[in-house]
């Protein structure tokens, strides 16, 4: 006959593990009021609930970002809603990983799974990931990392919102500088540095276009060059990071601003929540009852 289960019973796994309160009450049961045998169970249970899950498309989450100057690590981490973006546990753990990722100097995801997470008592990265994906209800995937690592110059960082991160990387020694360029990045999203970046296949490709446009123009040939040309120069303009107007003072360029203060961007790196990533549309009434169903 199995031991009764009490509610403080249960409300003590609860916290000691983060899983539901019919799951806790569940593995309570099973193990007649066994602790920890609960939580041996609950946990065995968490990494099957993390498999199943890991099939559900998360592309919502958070970017972290650490930065001591001369290095910044910067990390896409997914999951299933903004609600548990915001989440502390969910940010506790992208904290976690960020700081591992940058004391390890690893960029290699598959790499980074397998390593001690930094505050995890022993846990792996993957491990704690697993953990969590129990603790939330959603799944949770480590989706990109970047590593910036000059030994001269300096890194500027940016976070708009937990949702873009901008590292950029200058030749010379001036944070608000790089920090000025990682904002306009954010907000600009250009493609690259300068035009001669841009590769010939875009650039012909364009080029196509804008003389199908002007040649149902009617004008001379030689006009209809000059009009590609320049607004080919346009376009090559509003994609670099150096043509660009700079945000905080459109009457300058991002290029102009540089020659100012002598500096040079030898590389810059944008992450933003999701993109890329085809998000599902669910119907809230039935994503609700498929939860309670398979209860």
């Amino acid at each position: 006959m199995s031991a009764a289960i009490s509610a403080a019973q249960v409300k003590e796994l609860r916290e000691l593990t983060g899983a539901g309160m019919m799951e806790c009450k569940k593995a309570l049961t099973e193990t007649n009021g066994d602790m920890e045998r609960a939580i041996e169970e609950l946990r065995k249970s968490g990494a099957a609930k993390a498999g199943k899950k890991a099939g559900r498309t998360a592309a919502e989450g958070a970017i972290f970002m650490l930065d001591n100057g001369k290095q910044a690590i910067m990390v896409e981490i997914n999951s299933e809603t903004d609600f548990v973006a915001r989440d502390v546990n969910f940010i506790a753990f992208g904290k976690a990983v960020a700081e591992t990722a940058l004391e390890t100097k690893s960029q290699d995801v598959v790499q980074l799974a397998g390593l001690p997470l930094i505050g995890a008592s022993g846990q792996t990265v993957e491990e704690a990931r697993q953990a969590l994906v129990a603790k939330v209800g959603e799944n949770i995937q480590i989706r990109r990392i970047i590593l910036s690592n000059i030994s001269a110059g300096t890194v500027g960082t940016y976070v708009h919102g937990g949702r873009i991160g901008v590292i950029v990387e200058l030749d010379i020694d001036n944070k608000e500088l790089a920090r000025d360029v990682a904002m306009h990045v954010a907000a600009s999203k250009p493609l690259v540095i300068s035009p001669q970046d841009v590769s010939q296949d875009v650039i012909a490709k364009e080029k196509e276009i804008y003389m199908a446009q002007a040649a149902s123009s009617g004008k001379p040939q030689e006009i209809i060059e000059k009009m590609v040309a320049g607004r080919l120069k346009k376009y090559l303009d509003e994609v670099s990071l150096v043509g660009q107007p700079f945000v905080k003072d459109p009457e300058t360029t991002v290029g102009s601003l540089l020659n100012k203060h002598r500096a040079k961007v030898l590389a810059f790196y944008r992450f933003e929540v999701g993109e890329g990533i085809e998000k599902i549309t669910e119907d809230f009434k039935e994503a609700v009852m498929s939860q309670v169903n398979a209860r």
